[in-house]
C-alpha cells in the first residue's frame, strides 16, 4: 500500500475517529487515502479551530485529537491550539504535510524547520523519513501522548514519502497505566496527615486524567478533610458534596484562599503548577506540602515538597485513607456557605445590562448537570471559574495552562461530537467569540447543534479590568461588534439579543432545545469586576 494508507491505517489502529483540519497540496495523498478510510475528516475554516477542537476532543476523551495542516502556513496556524493542548496536558497529535525531502535543505517555497518549531511546545515531534518507520512513529506519538501527564506531539510528512509504496503494517496498541505507589510513601503520607491539625486538599486536573474523581470525593469525605479546586479541575469532587469548597485562583483574599492561609498541611492532589502558581496560595513557604500524583512534581521554591506519593491516584488515596486518623473541619462550614451566599446573591437581579452572577444563576439553572460548558478567557472566564457549579469532572472546560482565547467556539464543535447526547454551550467574551467565529459554518454543514452565549462588553474586559485595578484608568480595550444577530443569521444560525434581564433564562431554555446553533448576544455589566476586587482583593490569576 501506498504510505499515505499505511498511515490512516495506523491512526484507525489507535481508535480514532475524527481528524480536524485543512486539505492542503502537500497533504493530497492522505486527503485521498482518506476517503477510503473509516476516520471522519472534519473540515474547519481554520487550522487553529482544528487545533483547538483536537485539543477539547482530547481533554473530553482522553484519546488524542487528531488535527491536520499543510505545510508553511497551515502548520504555523496550528501552533496556538497545540501549545493550548501540551501545557493544559491534552492528548493530542499534530499533523503537517511537508515539501518533498529533496528541497527541505535549502531555501524553498513555504518551507519550515516544522519538527524544529513544534519541539518547544509539544512532548514529541518528529519528521517521517521512510514509509517503514510510519507505524513506529504514530505508536510512540499515541503513546506519548495519552501517557500522564498527557500532551501534545508533531508529525512532520513529507509529501513524496506519503507517495510511496510499502509493506509495513500498524503496530499493536498497548495503552501503559501509572504503576502502583510504593507502601513506605502511602505510610508517611499517612502519618504526616493524621498528626495535621487544618489539613486542606487542592485538587488539580490530573485527577480528571486519572478517573479518580471518587476516590478523591471519598479520602475527603473520610478524613473530614476539605476541598479546593483548580480552575481546570472544576467538578472534580462534586459541589454538593459537604467537604467541596469550590474553585480557588482568582482573589488575593477569597473565602477560599483563607482556608490556605489556615492550614499547616497541604495535600495537592494532581495538581500541576501551570493551572494555579504556588506563591499565590503559598506565599509562606512554610507549610507541609504533600504531593500526591501520578508523576514528580516540577520544582518550584514556593511548591517545597515535604512528601510525595508518586503512582496510580485512586490507589494512592484509597491507601492512604485506610491508614489515617480522621479529622474533624472546622474552618471549612463558614467558607463553603460564604461561596454559597456569593452563587445566590443574584439570582433573582434584574437590572440590566446583566450582572455576571445572574448570567451565570441563569445559565446553571437551564442546563442539566451533565451537559458542557467550554469557556472561552476573559472576564467571563474569572466568574464562570468562581461560581459556574460542577456536579461532575469535565462539564466546564477551561483553559488555564496556555489560557488562549478563542477556543470556545470550536471547543464546543468537538465537544458534541464527543458527547452529542449532551447539550454543548460556548460560553465566550464578545472578543474571543470573533476569533474563530468562523467555525460557526463548521457546525452548521455538519448539523451540530451548540448554543454559543456572548458576554458582550465591547471591550477586552479581563484586561479593562486589571487596568482600572492597577492605574485608575484603560488603555485601548475598547471596540465595536458587529450586529450578533443578522451575524448568526448569516451563517443560517439563530440569533438573539437579550434586551431585559428576565428575558435570558427563557432564551436560553429554548436554545438548548433547537437543533441547530443559537447565538444569544448577552449584555453584561462588568462593574461588578471592580466590586469584586474591592471586596476581595487583587486578582491572582494570570488570566
Amino acid at each position: 500500500m501506498k504510505a499515505s494508507e499505511l498511515f490512516l491505517r495506523s491512526l484507525e489502529n489507535e481508535g480514532v475517529e475524527y481528524i480536524f483540519g485543512i486539505p492542503g497540496e502537500e497533504n493530497l495523498d492522505v486527503m485521498d487515502a482518506l476517503l477510503d478510510s473509516k476516520i471522519q475528516f472534519i473540515t474547519t475554516r481554520h487550522e487553529q479551530g482544528a487545533a483547538f477542537m483536537a485539543d477539547v476532543y482530547g481533554r473530553l476523551t482522553g484519546r488524542a485529537g487528531v488535527c491536520l495542516a499543510t505545510l508553511g502556513p497551515g502548520a504555523t496556524n496550528l501552533i496556538t491550539g497545540v501549545a493550548d493542548a501540551n501545557m493544559d496536558h491534552a492528548p493530542l497529535i499534530a499533523i503537517a504535510g511537508q515539501a518533498s525531502t529533496n528541497r527541505l535543505h535549502k531555501e524553498s517555497h513555504q518551507v519550515l524547520d516544522l519538527e524544529a518549531m513544534f519541539r518547544p511546545i509539544t512532548k514529541y515531534a518528529t519528521r517521517i523519513l521512510s514509509p517503514d518507520v510510519i507505524p513506529e512513529i504514530v505508536r510512540k506519538s499515541f503513546n506519548i501522548a495519552q501517557t500522564d501527564k498527557s500532551g501534545a506531539c508533531f508529525i512532520e510528512f513529507p509529501e513524496n514519502i506519503a507517495a510511496m509504496d510499502t509493506d509495513a503494517t500498524p503496530l499493536r496498541v498497548k495503552h501503559t497505566s501509572a504503576a502502583e505507589p510504593a507502601t513506605e510513601q502511602i505510610e508517611r503520607a499517612a502519618e504526616l496527615i493524621s498528626n495535621a491539625k487544618n489539613p486542606i486538599i487542592l485538587a488539580g486536573n490530573g485527577v480528571v486524567r486519572s478517573h479518580a474523581t471518587q476516590a478523591l470525593a471519598d479520602f475527603s469525605q473520610t478524613l473530614g478533610i476539605p476541598v479546593a479546586n483548580t480552575f481546570m479541575a472544576k467538578g472534580v469532587i462534586p459541589f454538593r458534596h459537604p467537604m467541596a469548597l469550590g474553585s480557588v485562583g482568582l482573589q488575593s483574599n477569597d473565602y477560599i484562599s483563607s482556608g490556605f492561609a489556615n492550614a499547616d498541611v497541604i495535600i495537592c492532589i494532581g495538581y500541576d503548577m501551570v493551572e494555579y502558581h504556588p506563591y499565590l496560595w503559598h506565599p509562606s513557604q512554610d507549610r507541609t506540602i504533600i504531593h500526591i500524583d501520578t508523576t514528580h512534581t516540577e520544582i518550584d521554591a514556593y511548591y517545597s515538597v515535604c512528601h510525595s506519593v508518586i503512582g496510580n491516584i485512586n490507589l494512592s488515596l484509597n491507601r492512604i485513607a485506610t491508614l489515617s486518623t480522621p479529622h474533624k473541619d472546622k474552618t471549612m462550614r463558614p467558607l463553603r456557605d460564604s461561596v454559597i451566599a456569593e452563587m445566590n446573591q443574584h439570582r433573582d437581579d434584574l437590572e440590566f445590562p446583566v450582572k455576571p452572577q445572574k448570567i451565570i444563576w441563569d445559565l446553571r439553572t437551564a442546563m442539566d448537570m451533565k451537559d458542557i460548558v467550554i469557556c472561552d478567557v476573559g472576564a467571563h472566564k474569572m466568574w464562570m471559574s468562581r461560581m459556574f457549579r460542577c456536579e461532575h469532572p469535565n462539564t466546564c472546560i477551561i483553559s488555564n495552562g496556555f489560557a488562549s482565547m478563542g477556543i470556545a467556539v470550536p471547543g464546543a464543535i468537538a465537544a458534541k461530537l464527543a458527547h452529542p447526547e449532551r447539550n454543548i454551550v460556548a460560553v465566550t467574551g464578545d472578543a474571543g467569540f470573533l476569533m474563530n467565529s468562523q467555525e460557526i459554518e463548521t457546525a452548521m454543514r455538519l448539523n451540530i447543534a451548540i448554543v454559543i452565549l456572548i458576554w458582550n462588553d465591547a471591550s477586552y474586559g479581563l484586561i479593562e479590568w486589571k487596568q482600572q485595578n492597577q492605574f485608575g484608568r484603560t488603555s485601548n480595550v475598547k471596540f465595536t461588534n458587529p450586529d450578533f444577530v443578522q451575524y448568526a443569521q448569516a451563517f443560517g444560525a439563530h440569533g438573539v439579543k437579550i434586551e431585559h434581564t428576565e428575558q435570558l433564562m427563557p432564551e436560553l431554555e429554548k436554545a438548548l432545545q433547537r437543533d441547530t446553533v443559537t447565538i444569544i448576544d448577552c449584555p453584561v455589566d462588568y462593574r461588578e469586576n471592580l466590586k469584586l476586587t474591592e471586596k476581595l482583593g487583587q486578582l491572582t490569576s494570570t488570566n
